[in-house]
């Protein structure tokens, strides 16, 4: 057997070795690979015996895996990730937008995708998000039961292949989830887990009573499932998403492996889903343990060893101060990219309260990151939107949690008076829509209301200057470029009128997009904005993620203010959240970037609902 150590750094132990049968290996490409691995030889040694007890031979065994994935990595691949190692901080680009998607509603299938390769870069979007596409269990949620299998409706990892090398040639980065946590009941390690066999059982945390169960609970309750055998099985989320335990190191390898064939098929971005739950331990929450980061950092080392061109995307659903130890520190990353998650929260508290101190309070905290540190900044994504807000805080402002949640929510079902938003209730008080809706587009069109709908689609479009200002990546969800309503029809869908968050997942409504380049349709203007926008972004350096990054006071709480200065470029960002015009004074000159005008020394007057991104001279 092979025992890798640095400097060998997994080379076969005699030069016939390295003899294939479809000829020799590429030197250059072992020398690369070996380069690669002694550099993080030592670290990832370390990490691996410190949290498996010294298991060389699970080691040995990952270390071959390694080599295998990076044998098998097709060259252009490889090009990808020697271009990215050249220029690591590319992510960190002004030129970057992102558009969530789930291949079924867009376009039917993975071929269907690929046919609206046109659309896509119409869009100006360069970093697409494909929602779950891996196998899973129907009507037993969500949890993966092949990770290197399609969803058959969906198509094949062939077609996710061919997918994915369209979009590099199309310079397109795809993202797609990774289920760290759990798999599906039905998975095959779960399904030899129920018939006994005594190694797939050890993949998650099985007991034949509850008294192990019962200890976690104390500090986790509600996380077990019992089986119709009598035995207990860790369930945080779902009893049908069994928990992996990660303290065992074969379910690592399998799941590191598991990562790389993904990788593997080109993606470029691996969204770690509940990634803080993986380590368990009887006494705490189960949650961001030391060893999630262990763990985290192991798997950045080894896509930096094989496919450094991929990046680690973090779901850790905290407000940014929080989650940033997932980022790692600035010689040792774990996660490239993190959620912004309480940003949603307060970008629809700010339009229903039209006060702009909670999103000052939220700019403030990002401002005072890294800035090394990437977010992904969205204003609504495929889930509910629930109010994650500063409460403590908040009450110091004399708004009280419950009162406040059910002004919210009251807020954006259309229940307050005067509130124009249309969303539904999603449990007792999150709230589904799309952004059109829940900025009173729907509403105004079914008044027939023509100073409503112009509010209404100021609104929206100011949301969005928004999203592109803050300091990050943006992420639009799929329809919301063309303005897209709410789809009602999933009520009569059996399947999923008990779940409102389909209100704002329906199909792509490819005859409403026809209507994009028509500037007197709501669909027109938004849309075109939206590419204004950001083409303004990509030209100009001040919208870079690690640009300086601060609010700016404003005299208003009606009007949020962002300063952003990278080298000589200085921008004064204003966003009105109120129907009403609000009048800002500025002692410089600047240029509205978005009517190209210069001012001197001159106010600014905001429309309703209006913005400015103004260039400070």
């Amino acid at each position: 057997m092979t025992m890798y150590t640095a400097g060998q750094a997994a080379m076969p132990e005699s030069a016939s070795g390295m003899v294939k049968s479809k000829g020799c290996v590429n030197m250059e490409n072992k020398y690369e690979f070996r380069k690669r691995f002694d550099r993080h030889f030592n670290e990832l040694k370390w990490l691996y015996c410190e949290l498996y007890d010294n298991d060389m031979q699970k080691f040995n065994d990952l270390c071959k895996m390694m080599e295998k994935y990076y044998d098998d990595r097709r060259e252009s691949l490889k090009d990808l990730d020697r271009s990215r190692e050249q220029n690591p901080k590319w992510y960190h680009s002004n030129d970057i937008v992102g558009m969530a998607l789930y291949v079924d509603n867009f376009a039917g299938d993975l071929k269907g995708v690929a046919e609206k390769i046109g659309y896509l870069n119409e869009c100006g979007v360069n970093y697409i998000h494909l929602m779950p596409l891996l196998e899973t269990s129907k009507g037993h949620g969500d949890g993966v039961t092949d990770f290197r299998k399609i969803q058959p409706e969906l198509g094949t990892m062939d077609d996710l292949r061919d997918l994915t090398e369209l979009f590099h040639q199309n310079n397109i980065s795809c993202c797609l989830d990774f289920m760290m946590n759990h798999t599906s009941d039905e998975h095959a390690w779960a399904k030899a887990a129920r018939n006994g066999d005594a190694d797939a059982r050890s993949r998650y945390f099985f007991y034949h009573d509850r008294d192990i169960p019962n200890e976690y609970e104390k500090t986790t309750p509600g996380t077990f499932t019992q089986l119709s055998d009598g035995s207990v099985v860790m369930t945080t989320f779902c009893p049908y998403q069994w928990d992996l335990n990660y303290a065992n190191p074969a379910v690592f390898n399998d799941m590191a492996e598991n990562m790389l064939y993904l990788a593997n098929a080109g993606i470029d971005v691996i969204r770690l889903d509940a990634v803080a739950y993986i380590w368990k331990q009887p006494g705490t929450q189960c949650r961001n343990l030391p060893q999630v980061h262990a763990i985290v950092r192991m798997m950045h080392m080894i896509c930096e060893i094989i496919c450094p061109s991929v990046l680690l995307l973090g779901e850790v659903r905290m407000e940014p101060s929080n989650a940033a130890p997932y980022f790692g520190t600035a010689d040792k990353t774990e996660c490239d990219m993190l959620y912004h998650f309480t940003a949603m929260s307060g970008i629809w508290n700010t339009i229903a309260t039209r006060d702009v101190r909670c999103l000052e309070r939220q700019m403030k905290q990002i401002s005072e990151l890294p800035k090394k540190d990437v977010f992904l900044n969205y204003l609504r994504c495929h889930d509910d939107i629930g109010w994650e807000l500063d409460y403590d805080w908040l009450r110091t402002q004399g708004m009280e949690q419950t009162p406040h949640k059910k002004f919210l929510s009251d807020y954006f079902i259309g229940k307050f008076e005067g509130s124009t938003a249309r969303g539904e209730l999603y449990g007792s008080d999150h709230v589904c829509g799309t952004v059109a809706s829940l900025c009173g587009i729907e509403a105004a069109l079914w008044d027939n209301d023509d100073k409503a709908l112009k509010f209404a689609v100021n609104a929206d479009i100011m949301l969005h200057a928004y999203l592109f200002t803050q300091s990050g990546i943006p992420v639009i969800y799929s329809g919301d470029e063309v303005g897209q309503l709410n789809d009602y029809m999933y009520h009569a869908d059996i399947h999923k009128k008990f779940d409102s968050r389909h209100l704002h997942r329906g199909k792509f409504d490819w005859k409403l997009a026809l209507q994009r380049d028509d500037l007197f349709t709501y669909q027109g203007k938004i849309f075109h904005a939206l590419r204004k926008l950001e083409t303004i972004r990509s030209e100009n350096d001040v919208f870079k993620a690690d640009a300086e990054f601060r609010p700016a006071a404003t005299g208003s709480k009606n009007v949020l203010g962002i300063y952003r200065k990278y080298g000589d470029q200085e921008l004064l960002a204003l966003f009105n959240f109120c129907e009403e015009y609000r009048r800002i004074d500025i002692y410089r000159n600047y240029q509205n970037l978005m009517t190209g005008e210069y001012m001197t020394n001159k106010a600014i007057e905001l429309k309703p609902y209006g913005f400015i991104w103004a260039l400070l001279k």
